[in-house]
């Protein structure tokens, strides 16, 4: 491929709106283009690394059982019912009408449409196991789009959907996806890792991300050094606070006292009334699934929502209103409590934190505006519906699995697998006639792979201050030839066009740029773009019977020019090599 027959067309300046560096290096080297918030156009390079991308996966897809499908981007409405998520996942739902005011959704994912596929095609015991998967446009409704490709409204995704007769089927489903996963981002050249997860809208009882790390991700992701423990922050655990909670007891019954205008953590801890945050309740009020609900954690601890959802088994959770908690409670936030004797509503359910079980000494919101309670004993004065591990896990704290300090890094997520169980099947009726007759429904798994966003943390995770530097695996091509004099009959191009021709032979995609431009404007859009390899064919160094190859962020040596095409040759293939492990 000729430089000047394709359309690179790089950037010297970085644009005002790309916020991070991989957003940057899309536009700057010529990959992307925005057509507006969220929606991108993928010009020539960036479209080559897409469809690297989707080889690689579908090579693993292949190779672990997966059967390729195209399903609809256009989805009626009457799935999304039937299997409640028309509701739960409004917020995310781009909602179109046809030209008889029918109701359709573009599809930000198709289990619904999967699953409606298995329960007219899959009957009998003897057609599972089955996984299908496709490559497909997505839709979101972001209202924020940012970072370019990583939360756009528009996306290619890898989704699969396995569907087996029994749960140890499942499971046996569901780790070969896990293994597909690990295979596919090491032959992308990136450093993803798995951990532990929260199901979220999609549902389901076991489930793992696939992350990268990245301080511009927007996961948090809580680990351990030995590498035995590693979750997402909504999923993290940890064997509690770092400071015990407070068990000693006056003996004395909860006792009322004014703190005029106290309505946060901080003030109650500051002079004059000095009760340490560990030393406090916080009460949150909550509506799930339209029913009001009381969450308690200690003052120094942050609720986790996702676990609060994953828990209760609550569809919907929103924070009440200031109206909908004085009519609650009899108080405004700031002196809300749980004390059984000052509830005005005393069947509303109470969820606590297992931080505050056989907590004493505690210090709560008295219902009533500018007064609180001291000496409060949770077991004594509270009525707990229910306990559970409601709490955000802080750095420091132990690892349940090996007792070691934990860790947060920022991570950005470029793959999920989840075990979905029945959920789909039983509302979609994909059931199947057993061996011995009865029916039952499939056991199902979920797996996506964010295709434009993994080519985005490639980047993220493969560059300096010059530019991208590709994996050999996902390079838009692996090897530059650059002629440093471009006149067609001249000893550089003539070598070039040879050199170009004979990688061409040994399956090695190369670019020759052939441009009439200086040298050094060469070698940064090589840079910029990020090659793996650029060859450089200098007059001078032809005339010392030498030829330049220069990594991409290696150093430069000299070759024979005869030995010139077995060296690139050899050194790709053993780049390659080396990402296939």
């Amino acid at each position: 491929m000729l430089w000047s027959q394709t359309f690179i067309p790089t950037l010297k300046e970085t644009p005002a709106d790309a916020e991070i560096v991989s957003h940057q290096l899309l536009l700057r080297a010529g990959l992307i283009r925005k057509l507006t918030g969220g929606l991108y156009t993928f010009l020539p390079l960036g479209l080559k690394v897409l469809r690297k991308i989707e080889q690689i996966i579908r090579e693993e897809m292949n190779r672990a059982g997966g059967i390729e499908v195209l399903m609809p981007a256009l989805q009626p409405i009457d799935i999304w019912q039937q299997s409640g998520r028309y509701e739960t996942a409004s917020g995310v739902l781009f909602k179109v009408r046809d030209s008889a005011r029918k109701e359709w959704v573009l599809g930000p994912t198709h289990e619904e449409v999967i699953t409606s596929l298995a329960a007219n095609e899959l009957n009998s015991y003897r057609q599972l196991p089955k996984n299908f998967y496709q490559i497909q446009t997505k839709f979101r409704d972001e209202i924020r789009p940012r970072f370019g490709l990583m939360r756009a409204k528009e996306f290619l995704m890898k989704d699969a959907y396995s569907f087996d007769a029994t749960d140890a089927g499942a499971m046996a489903s569901y780790h070969k996806m896990y293994d597909a996963y690990n295979r596919i981002f090491a032959r992308c050249g990136l450093q993803a890792f798995p951990v532990e997860a929260d199901t979220g809208v999609i549902g389901g009882n076991y489930s793992h991300e696939f992350m990268v790390p990245a301080e511009t991700g927007e996961n948090d992701v809580v680990y351990c050094e030995s590498g035995k423990y590693a979750a997402n922050i909504e999923k993290a655990i940890s064997r509690g606070p770092a400071e015990a909670t407070p068990t000693e007891s006056s003996g004395a019954a909860p006792d009322k006292f004014a703190t005029p205008g106290v309505v946060t953590i901080e003030a109650l801890a500051a002079a004059p009334y000095g009760v340490s945050a560990r030393h406090q309740i916080k009460t949150l009020v909550f509506v799930a699934d339209s029913k009001p609900i009381l969450v308690l954690i200690r003052g120094d601890d942050s609720l986790n929502e996702a676990k609060l959802m994953a828990k209760t088994g609550a569809v919907q959770v929103r924070q009440a209103t200031a109206d909908e908690i004085v009519e609650l409670l009899g108080a405004r936030p700031g002196s809300l409590g749980a004390v059984s004797a000052t509830l005005k509503t005393p069947t509303v359910p109470v969820y606590a934190d297992e931080a505050l079980r056989g907590a004493r000494g505690m210090t709560t919101g008295a219902n009533e505006d500018g007064f609180h309670l001291r000496h409060v004993e949770v077991d004594r004065d509270l009525k707990v519906t229910a306990w559970y591990d409601l709490r955000t896990v802080k750095v420091g704290e132990s690892c349940v699995e090996t007792q070691q300090p934990l860790k947060i890094r920022r991570a950005i997520e470029v793959g999920h697998v989840f075990k979905l169980g029945t959920k789909y099947s039983e509302k979609l009726n994909a059931t199947f006639l057993a061996e011995d007759g009865s029916r039952h429904p499939a056991v199902m798994g979920c797996y996506g792979i964010g295709v434009t966003r993994t080519l985005q943390a490639v980047i993220e995770q493969c560059n300096d201050k010059d530019g991208i530097r590709w994996p050999v695996s996902v390079a838009p091509f692996t090897v530059c030839i650059t002629p440093l004099t471009v006149a067609p009959e001249s000893q550089p191009m003539t070598l070039a066009r040879e050199l170009a021709a004979t990688l061409e032979a040994a399956g090695i995609e190369a670019i020759l740029d052939d441009r009439d431009e200086r040298p050094g404007v060469k070698f940064k859009d090589s840079e910029l773009v990020g090659f793996p390899l650029r060859v450089n064919l200098g007059e001078k160094s032809l005339a010392k019977g030498e030829i330049e190859l220069k990594p991409r962020g290696g150093t430069m040596r000299m070759v024979p020019i005869a030995d010139a095409a077995a060296e690139v040759i050899a050194w790709v293939r053993a780049e390659s090599a080396r990402l296939q492990g």
